[in-house]
C-alpha cells in the first residue's frame, strides 16, 4: 500500500492538467469575451499554470523577460492570486514548445495584458484545488481559506496542500472567467518590493545570456555582408581559397548572402575577415545627408492621413498664432551586446534560441525562409542584455536558421560582430513635427494643428507573410517578397504614437505622413514615434509659457482635465520644490516634461537639472525628478527601475545619439561613430511612485521617454536662453545656438 503523501514525495513531477473538454459553443463564446485579451487567445489553463510534486508551482507565460524584470511581477501576481510565497514560484523562458502565443514582447503591455490573464487563470486554479480539498474535507470551500498552497479550516492547518489534492486527478477546463480575483485590499505580495528572480543567476554568471550557451557538438558561424540589405554581393576571388583556413567547414553562399561556419569563435572571426576581404558591394546612394534628413522627409513620397481631429481647426477667437518645427535623427538600439542565435537542424526539424521578444511571429518567419513546414520549427527564447525594440535578434536568428539548413546535424551558434549590429540592425526612423497653434486672449491654446513625417516603426518579421522583413531575405538569390510597410493604428500609432495631444484644446488636427521608403532599414525603437512627438509637444507647451512669463506647471496644468495627469504635475511640483538642485553652478537651468504614453497608458512627469557650458557646447545633466502613476503597482521597485533606465537612456538619445551618414548609407559602426552617455554622465535620478491601488495596474517601460527628452531641450533653453529643436542636443548644435 502506497499512501498520496508518500506517492507525492517519490514522483518527479505531477502536472496539474487544464484540458479541453466538451462544452457548449455559445456559452463559450459568451465567457471568452470576458477574458482578458491573452487568456481569450490561450484559454487551456494548463498553458500557463502547472503544479509540480516538489511544491513548485511553475508559471509559463507568453511574454520574454527582457531585462525589465517582468518575470518577477507575474510570479507575484500568481503567488498573490493562489497564497503561496514567492519561493514557491518558478517562471519558465517563452517557449512555442509549451508557451501560450502572446506573440510580442512590446509596448508597456506585459502587466496590462499577461498580468491580467495570470491573475484570472490562477484564481481559477486556486477555486478548482479549494473546491477539491473541500470534498477531500467534507467540507464547504468557502470554509476553506489558502497558507502558502496548503489547506486551513478556521486558521487551524489540515493535512492537504494543493500538491496532495491533484495528485490522482486530471482536470480538464478551459478557463471560464467566472471566478473572481482576489480583492486588492487582501493583498500582501502585489504592491510590495519582491526580489528579482532573474538577477542571481546573472550575479553568478550562470549561463543566462544566450552568448554563454554551449551546446553539444555546437560549430561557430559569422556573417560577411555590408550594412545596406539591398546591397549586391560580387567577389574579386574563389571563396573556396578560405576553406583551407584553419577549422573552416564551410562557407555558405546564396546570391548575396554569405557566412562562413568554423569549428572555433575566433576561426569563424577571421574566416569572414578573409572573405570580407574578397567582396565587392555595390548598392545606391542615399538621397539624403545627415543636415537635410528632415527636410528630405517632408517632400518625400508619404501616405497621408489625419489620425484625429475635433473642434474646428482654424476657428475665431485666437490673437496670435505661433508655428514650430521639431526633429530627430536617425537612431540605433546600441543594445549592449551585439545579436546573437543558436540554430539546430535534426531531420526535418530545426530548434532556434532567439532573444527575439516574439518567438511565436519569429517561428512563422524562420519556417517561410527555411522551407520548412511551421510546426518543425521550435523557437525558444534565451536572454540578451538589451533589446529595447526590434533591434537586430529576429535577423541574427534568421541568420542562423539559413546556415543550420546548410550545416544539418550540428548547432550552429551565429553571433554577429559590433560592426555588423550597427550596420545590420533597423534603425529608430528619423522623424520631423510642424506645429501651429492658436492662442487667445487669455494665453490659452485654443487650435492644435499637429503634422508628423516619418518612416515606419514596425517592419518586424511577423509570421510567414512577414518574412521578407529579414535582413538575409532580401540578400538571397531568390528574395522573398518585402510586405508593405507596417504602421499601427490609433490608439497607440507608430509614428504618430503620442502626436495626439493629452491637452484638452478646444480644437485639434493631427496629421501623420508616413513615408514608405525611407531608404535606411527602420523599425520600433522603445517608445516609437512617442519619444520625438511628446519632446515636441512639451517643447513648445514651455515655449509658450516662457514667452506668457507663466509657470509651465501651470500653464500644463490649466490646459488639462485629467486629474491623473494634474497630480503627476503637482507630485513633480513637490519634489522640485525639496529639492537643493537650485543651488548647483551656472549656467544652469531646470526643465519639465510630461504625457501619458500612448495616451492610455502610465503618466510621467520628469523634470532635469542640466549645466551647459557655453564654450564647449557640453551639457552636464546633474539630476533628474520624476512623478509616475502606473495603477496598481505590483513591484514597486521593479518600476523605479523600469522609470530610471528609461531616464538614462532617453538622455543618451536627447544629447549624444544620432546615426551617422555618408552617401553610402549609415556610416557608424562602433562606439567612436555611436557614442552613448558614460556611466560618470549619468544624472542621479529620483522617481516618487503615485500609487493606485483602485486603479488597473499600467506598463512603465516606455513612459519616461518623451518627458526626458522635453525636459533636457527645456532646461537647456532656460540655462542658455537658446532653443534647440532638433535632437540630439550635441555640443556642435549648443555651440550653433
Amino acid at each position: 500500500m502506497t499512501t498520496r503523501r508518500t506517492f507525492i514525495k517519490g514522483a518527479g513531477s505531477l502536472v496539474l492538467y487544464f484540458n479541453v473538454m466538451p462544452f457548449d459553443a455559445s456559452a463559450q463564446q459568451s465567457s471568452a469575451a470576458e477574458l482578458p485579451q491573452s487568456l481569450a487567445a490561450n484559454r487551456s489553463l494548463d498553458t500557463w499554470l502547472r503544479l509540480d510534486a516538489d511544491g513548485v508551482v511553475t508559471l509559463s507565460p507568453g511574454k520574454c523577460e527582457l531585462g525589465q524584470g517582468v518575470q518577477t511581477a507575474l510570479a507575484q501576481i500568481a503567488a498573490e492570486e493562489l497564497d503561496v510565497d514567492m519561493g514557491r514560484i518558478q517562471v519558465l523562458t517563452v517557449d512555442t514548445g509549451h508557451s501560450p502565443d502572446e506573440a510580442y514582447t512590446s509596448g508597456s503591455r506585459s502587466i496590462e495584458h499577461s498580468g491580467a490573464a495570470i491573475r484570472m487563470a490562477a484564481a481559477e486554479v486556486r477555486a478548482i484545488l479549494v473546491e477539491l480539498a473541500a470534498d477531500e474535507l467534507d467540507t464547504l470551500p468557502a470554509k476553506i481559506a489558502v497558507r502558502n498552497g496548503v489547506f486551513t479550516i478556521d486558521g487551524a492547518m489540515t493535512p492537504l496542500d494543493y500538491w496532495s489534492v491533484i495528485a490522482e486527478k486530471t482536470l480538464e477546463r478551459h478557463a471560464s472567467g467566472t471566478v473572481p480575483v482576489k480583492d486588492r485590499d487582501r493583498y500582501r505580495v502585489v504592491g510590495s518590493s519582491a526580489e528579482r528572480i532573474d538577477i542571481p543567476a546573472k550575479a553568478f554568471a550562470e549561463n543566462v545570456y544566450i552568448h554563454d550557451m554551449r551546446l553539444d557538438g555546437m560549430l561557430h558561424a559569422r556573417v560577411v555582408r555590408t550594412g545596406n540589405c539591398e546591397a549586391t554581393l560580387s567577389l574579386r576571388a574563389d571563396i573556396d581559397t578560405v576553406m583551407d583556413s584553419p577549422g573552416v567547414v564551410k562557407v555558405v553562399r546564396d546570391g548575396s548572402f554569405l557566412a562562413v561556419v568554423a569549428e572555433r569563435e575566433e576561426q569563424a572571426v577571421n574566416a569572414a575577415r578573409q572573405l570580407a576581404a574578397l567582396c565587392d558591394w555595390k548598392h545606391a546612394t542615399l538621397p539624403f545627408d545627415e543636415s537635410s534628413v528632415s527636410e528630405w522627409l517632408r517632400e518625400a513620397p508619404a501616405e497621408v492621413k489625419v489620425v484625429a481631429e475635433r473642434g474646428a481647426v482654424g476657428s475665431s477667437g485666437i490673437a496670435r498664432n505661433v508655428g514650430r518645427s521639431y526633429s530627430r535623427a536617425f537612431q540605433a538600439h546600441a543594445s549592449l551586446s551585439p545579436s546573437a542565435a543558436i540554430a539546430h537542424r535534426q531531420g526535418d526539424r530545426l530548434t532556434v534560441w532567439s532573444h527575439s521578444q516574439g518567438v511565436y511571429p519569429l517561428r512563422g518567419a524562420i519556417a517561410k525562409i527555411a522551407g520548412l513546414d511551421e510546426q518543425s520549427v521550435r523557437c525558444i527564447h534565451a536572454q540578451a542584455s538589451g533589446c529595447y525594440g526590434h533591434n537586430g535578434a529576429d535577423d541574427a536568428a534568421c541568420d542562423a536558421a539559413l546556415i543550420a539548413m546548410q550545416v544539418p546535424g550540428r548547432p550552429i551558434r551565429l553571433q554577429w560582430s559590433r560592426a555588423d549590429e550597427f550596420l545590420g540592425e533597423p534603425y529608430g526612423s528619423a522623424m520631423t513635427t510642424e506645429i501651429n497653434a492658436g492662442i487667445d486672449d487669455d494665453g490659452r491654446i485654443v487650435d492644435w494643428n499637429f503634422d508628423v513625417w516619418s518612416g515606419s516603426h514596425s517592419t518586424r518579421p511577423r509570421g510567414a507573410n512577414g518574412a521578407g522583413r529579414f535582413f538575409a531575405a532580401r540578400q538571397l538569390a531568390e528574395p522573398l517578397a518585402v510586405p508593405p510597410v507596417g504602421n499601427i493604428p490609433q490608439p497607440r500609432g507608430g509614428g504618430d504614437r503620442n502626436a495626439v495631444p493629452g491637452y484638452a484644446f478646444a480644437n485639434h488636427r493631427v496629421t501623420k505622413h508616413l513615408v514608405p521608403d525611407v531608404r535606411l532599414r527602420v523599425s520600433a525603437m522603445r517608445a516609437l514615434g512617442a519619444f520625438t512627438n511628446v519632446f515636441a509637444i512639451e517643447s513648445f507647451m514651455d515655449e509658450i509659457a516662457h514667452e506668457q512669463a507663466e509657470d509651465p506647471i501651470d500653464f500644463r496644468i490649466r490646459h488639462l482635465d485629467d486629474q491623473r495627469a494634474i497630480g503627476v504635475l503637482n507630485t513633480l511640483r513637490e519634489q522640485m520644490s525639496a529639492s537643493q538642485t537650485g543651488s548647483l553652478e551656472a549656467p544652469a537651468g531646470v526643465g519639465i516634461g510630461m504625457a501619458r504614453y500612448k495616451n492610455s497608458g502610465a503618466y510621467c512627469a520628469v523634470a532635469m537639472h542640466v549645466v551647459v557650458n557655453p564654450d564647449s557646447g557640453q551639457i552636464k545633466l546633474r539630476h533628474a525628478l520624476c512623478a509616475v502613476d502606473v495603477g496598481l503597482v505590483i513591484n514597486p521597485d521593479g518600476v523605479i527601475n523600469q522609470i530610471e533606465g528609461g531616464i538614462i537612456q532617453a538622455s543618451s538619445w536627447t544629447v549624444r545619439e544620432q546615426i551617422r551618414l555618408d552617401r553610402d548609407g549609415a556610416a557608424s559602426k562602433d562606439w567612436v561613430s555611436y557614442p552613448v552617455l558614460t556611466f560618470a554622465e549619468v544624472p542621479a535620478v529620483e522617481v516618487t511612485l503615485i500609487d493606485q491601488p483602485d486603479e488597473l495596474p499600467l506598463g512603465a517601460g516606455e513612459a519616461a521617454q518623451g518627458p526626458t527628452a522635453a525636459a533636457i531641450a527645456n532646461a537647456v533653453a532656460r540655462a542658455t536662453g537658446k532653443r534647440i529643436r532638433d535632437l540630439p542636443l550635441t555640443p556642435a548644435r549648443v555651440r550653433q545656438a
